[in-house]
C-alpha cells in the first residue's frame, strides 16, 4: 500500500519547466518524484545551513579554544619534565635526608600546595593573565 500523498499545484518558470520535463523523460522516473526529491534537499540542506549558522561560530570558538588548553597543558608538562630531569640530576649524589630534613621538606612541601590552592581560589596566576589573554568574545 502506497503512503497517501497530497496534490500541490506551483508555477514555474518556463526554463526551469523544461528542465523538469527533459529530466521526467526517463520512464523510471515522475515530475512529482522528482519535485518531490528536490523540495527534500532544500529543505535538508537548508536545515544544515541553519544549524552552521547557529552553532558554527560557537563549535569554531570552542575547538581553538580547546586546542589553545591542549596547548598549554603540553608546555606544562614538558616544563614539569624537564624541571624533574634537571631537580634529579642536580641532587643525584646527596646524601640520604635523615628525619628532621624529611620533616622540613613535608612541611615545606605542604606550604606549597596550601599556596596554590589560594592562587587558583582567588583567580590570580602567577604566569600570564588570569583570562587567557584574549578577553571574552
Amino acid at each position: 500500500m502506497k503512503p497517501h500523498r497530497i496534490r500541490h499545484q506551483f508555477l514555474l518558470e518556463p526554463q526551469l519547466s523544461e528542465k523538469l520535463d527533459t529530466l521526467s523523460r526517463d520512464p523510471a522516473t515522475t515530475k512529482s518524484a522528482i519535485v518531490a526529491k528536490a523540495v527534500e534537499a532544500f529543505i535538508e540542506r537548508r536545515g544544515k545551513n541553519d544549524l552552521d549558522r547557529r552553532y558554527g561560530v560557537r563549535l569554531d570558538r570552542l575547538s581553538r579554544d580547546l586546542a589553545h588548553i591542549r596547548r598549554d597543558a603540553e608546555m606544562i608538562l614538558e616544563s614539569l619534565a624537564l624541571f624533574i630531569r634537571f631537580s634529579i640530576t642536580l641532587h643525584a649524589h646527596t646524601p640520604v635526608p635523615d628525619k628532621a630534613t624529611q620533616a622540613i621538606a613535608q612541611e615545606r612541601f605542604d606550604k606549597f600546595v596550601e599556596q596554590v590552592g589560594r592562587q587558583i581560589a582567588s583567580g590570580k596566576r602567577s604566569l600570564g593573565q588570569t583570562n587567557g589573554g584574549g578577553g571574552e568574545g
